[in-house]
């Protein structure tokens, strides 16, 4: 599966493992902040979609919460004053470091590679904040969107792959919504499924159903339409069942 795009190669492989918890990240970035991650203790069993094996992550985002449009606007008033004055970004980088280095890590499975990254997420956003414009969606969907764009560059640079993360139960759920019985077989045809998928395709699946997050996030994200990522992520689904359907 070749891809000179945004999104890079991707394979799947199935793999176990443990990862240790402990404190990653280091969120420097001309400011001079420091950001210990806590892990949970949670053992996640992960698949990935990689060449290289990734551990089970016990690391994940809760994504998708919804923002209240009070909320998003005093946040957009915190923006504004950092946008006069860039010492008060101090307040939006607290509140989402940990968020942005789970998704960055989420895509690497490497703590200091996520770490170098993630500084240059938000020095990319403070240096791009002027520039910001509040367009009703949270303030944490464009510096998701920096960190995507950051993480796909890594990779072309690099010549290799990204790591797609998935638990079991994000199969589960995905069969769910193909309204497929869920089991050891099909769970095994659905990855080598995803595995054919084209790059951008994989992304809506991963961020729709392995990251649960909303496709009003998900559009601003990719830079597609709402109705574009809803009628595009249930398209690949039923790709998706039939190719299991002929291969069962």
């Amino acid at each position: 599966m070749q891809s000179n795009g945004l999104y890079g190669d991707m394979i799947i492989r199935d793999h176990g493992g443990n990862d240790p918890a402990g404190n990653y990240g280091r969120g420097g970035f001309g400011l001079s902040f420091y950001r210990k991650l806590k892990l949970t203790n949670e053992k996640i069993n992960i698949l990935q979609i990689s060449r290289s094996l990734v551990k089970n992550l016990v690391l994940m985002e809760s994504p998708g919460k919804t923002v209240s449009q009070q909320a998003m606007e005093l946040e957009w008033e915190e923006i504004q004053a950092a946008q006069r004055q860039p010492s008060l970004f101090k307040p939006l980088y607290n509140r989402y470091y940990e968020a942005i280095f789970k998704f960055v890590y989420r895509r690497t499975n490497d703590e200091h590679l996520s770490a170098d990254l993630v500084a240059q997420v938000f020095l990319k956003a403070m240096q791009k904040l002027n520039k910001y414009q509040f367009k009703g969606v949270p303030f944490s969907a464009w510096l998701y969107r920096i960190a995507s764009n950051q993480v796909a560059q890594h990779f072309r640079d690099a010549k290799k792959n990204r790591v797609v993360s998935i638990e079991q139960q994000n199969l589960s759920d995905l069969a769910d919504e193909m309204k497929t019985t869920d089991n050891e077989q099909l769970r095994a045809l659905l990855i080598r499924s995803l595995e054919d998928l084209k790059p951008i395709d994989l992304s809506l699946i991963e961020l729709r159903f392995f990251e649960q997050r909303p496709f009003k996030e998900i559009a601003n994200l990719l830079e597609i339409t709402e109705s574009n990522a809803k009628v595009k992520t249930y398209r690949i689904l039923e790709k998706l069942k039939k190719n299991i359907t002929k291969n069962m």
